[in-house]
């Protein structure tokens, strides 16, 4: 009987078919970790988790439609247990994407070669892997999305559906202060635009409708 342990079940997502590939070749040249299944973007990836269970999820962060920050607090929020290691091109991206969103570790897409495996590793046990650089930016930017008051108010009447002068007027502030604060929010969250805002800020429980 043998008594090897089971190999690490392992998700890469990304949208770059070349970089599934290389990530495919090095996960799957080693006897202790598997790939069991690949996605091109964040939806692809909540959907696949439940049908593919993996240990260690290789996840990008900019892919088109659902990106990765969103799909890593989704797969945090349903499956606790799983992994979560960040693909970032800059260390820049990773603002809005700490420890706090499930994220355990980050790499480099510059230094995959080098530290994929050693990372998936140690994420599998337990450990967290944060490059300095990474670190660096996260530490910088560890605020960030901490509204104020005001602009949480904000925020709950974007939810409901109000245009900047019905939230002027309910607050009793100038519509300009209101554009002011929206700019602030979408800045903080990391969003695309007022409804990208609000499905963030739902999810991670700043607001509540």
């Amino acid at each position: 009987m043998s008594s090897n342990p089971k190999p690490i079940r392992v998700l890469s997502v990304d949208d770059h078919p070349l970089l599934r590939e290389g990530i495919a070749a090095l996960v799957n040249a080693e006897t202790d970790m598997k790939l069991v299944a690949e996605a091109s973007n964040g939806q692809e990836a909540v959907e696949t988790v439940p049908i593919a269970p993996s240990r260690c999820n290789v996840m990008d962060l900019q892919m088109p439609g659902f990106n990765g920050i969103e799909a890593i607090i989704d797969i945090h929020n349903e499956f606790p247990s799983a992994r979560i290691i960040v693909l970032t091109t800059y260390t820049g991206d990773v603002q809005g994407c700490g420890p706090a969103s499930g994220a355990q570790g980050y790499i480099l897409k510059g230094h995959v070669h080098r530290e994929l495996l050693e990372t998936i590793r140690a994420v599998h046990a337990g450990k967290k892997r944060i490059p300095p650089e990474v670190a660096a930016e996260l530490a910088d930017h560890a605020t960030d999305d901490n509204l104020t008051s005001r602009e949480i108010d904000v925020l709950r009447l974007i939810a409901s559906g109000n245009a900047n002068k019905v939230i002027a007027d309910q607050l009793a502030i100038t519509e300009e202060t209101v554009k002011s604060h929206v700019t602030n929010i979408l800045s903080k969250l990391g969003a695309n635009d007022r409804t990208h805002a609000v499905t963030i800020a739902l999810k991670r429980g700043i607001i509540e409708l």
